[in-house]
């Protein structure tokens, strides 16, 4: 690893992708809109690419004699709502698209999507009793779910025929502003974060490695998916021969985690089980060898883009890497130099070469060229016979045992 390079990111470039891509709603299944823009920025960094029918975006940087043998994934679409039902009271009951917890969305601006892209309405979540005027102490032991929940339209609404006369149906998404800002003291705050910062360093670390100029020794598809959110991530568009796959997302900074804000993570486990120890390990030894702040740590409700790509039958060695956020799925917020550690980060490790570059080559090879026994040494238990003398209990029980 002593010939790979930190490259410098284009930090003004990636913040102005970070908050374009924030301002454009997409949670899944309306993603057509960001996923043009996110097009239109390969294209501004020389990097092809082709759609698949879904929508799933696969760039590809070739490396020596046209090698593609990994994959980095991240994802466009975010958590949102969609609408249930036109309420007689004039608002609209709604239902999560993606897990997230009404709490997080009490006092939400939303954007109202309909089926005609020109008639969008804005309004706010509101718990069904909102009023500490109307309902005094009532409104503190008001129980915490979406049934509990309404969104107020900013319209002359007063009944279900007055929401249908605008065009409003069951169906339609209801978008969560993500008001971004970037603080003087480098803070982002906003909804979404997850993924789109992380769309944000994926792209700063290919655009910094195309202008390099320089050609990898192994190439890399950047694959961009858009239903994470409910569970369908990488199950599709990832080409059937790569070896590895690093997943660019979200990293959870709060008690009991050892994420930070400030630096990026790499996960040793989620909800889906162990990465792998191999290409984990590899990541974070590539962070400490060049100062990278880097923190080992394990997400227990949590799954990725790779966990799809497994679960569909991918054989490759999968890992994840993530930028540390506060509060993820609700006020979120992540500092600049965690989107940059990461961006650096994976900008290092697309310079490396396979895991195992001989072995990892192949889809499959003979038991004596498997390699994890050279890093992942047996342990053996000493042996034991269950039978020897000083491990038999010839009197069980004492003489005056009473059943």
């Amino acid at each position: 690893m002593s010939d790979v390079k930190k490259l410098d990111l284009d930090v003004e470039w990636m913040q102005e992708v970070l908050l374009e891509l924030l301002r454009i709603p997409s949670p899944s299944g309306r993603t057509d809109v960001i996923m043009q823009h996110v097009g239109e920025r390969l294209e501004e960094i020389g990097l092809p690419f082709e759609v698949t029918r879904r929508g799933v975006m696969v760039g590809s940087l070739d490396g020596e004699e046209g090698t593609l043998d990994r994959a980095v994934v991240v994802h466009t679409d975010t958590i949102g709502c969609m609408v249930q039902a036109l309420k007689d009271n004039g608002r609209l009951a709604i239902v999560p698209v993606g897990t997230h917890s009404s709490r997080f969305s009490e006092g939400s601006r939303v954007t109202i999507l309909t089926d005609d892209p020109e008639h969008v309405f804005t309004g706010t979540v509101l718990p069904t009793k909102a009023s500490g005027h109307a309902f005094g102490d009532d409104i503190d032991t008001h129980p915490i779910g979406w049934e509990h929940v309404e969104v107020r339209v900013d319209e002359r609404v007063s009944s279900a025929q007055d929401l249908a006369d605008l065009g409003i149906q069951v169906g339609d998404f209801v978008a969560q502003v993500a008001f971004p800002v970037i603080t003087r003291s480098g803070f982002v705050t906003s909804r979404h974060l997850d993924d789109k910062a992380g769309v944000a360093a994926t792209l700063a670390a290919f655009k910094a490695l195309l202008e390099r100029g320089e050609e990898l020794e192994v190439g890399a598809h950047l694959l961009i998916t858009t239903a994470e959110e409910v569970g369908h991530g990488a199950s599709s568009g990832l080409y059937h021969d790569v070896a590895e796959l690093v997943s660019v997302d979200a990293a959870v900074v709060a008690p009991g985690q050892h994420s930070t804000e400030t630096g990026v993570s790499i996960a040793m486990q989620d909800l889906h089980g162990p990465f792998d120890y191999h290409l984990s390990r590899k990541l974070h030894g590539l962070a400490r060898e060049h100062g990278i702040e880097a923190h080992r740590d394990v997400f227990r409700f949590y799954r990725s883009d790779v966990a799809s790509a497994l679960e569909a039958g991918a054989e490759t060695r999968a890992a994840l890497l993530g930028f540390g956020v506060d509060a993820t799925h609700g006020w979120e917020r992540t500092h600049l130099d965690a989107i940059v550690a990461t961006g650096e980060l994976l900008a290092l490790y697309l310079q490396t070469p396979l895991t195992f570059a001989k072995w990892d080559a192949e889809p499959s090879g003979p038991l004596r060229d498997f390699p994890s026994t050279a890093v992942q040494p047996v342990r053996r238990e000493p042996e034991w016979d269950p039978e020897a003398p000083e491990l038999v209990e010839k009197e069980p029980f004492p003489d005056d045992y009473e059943a």
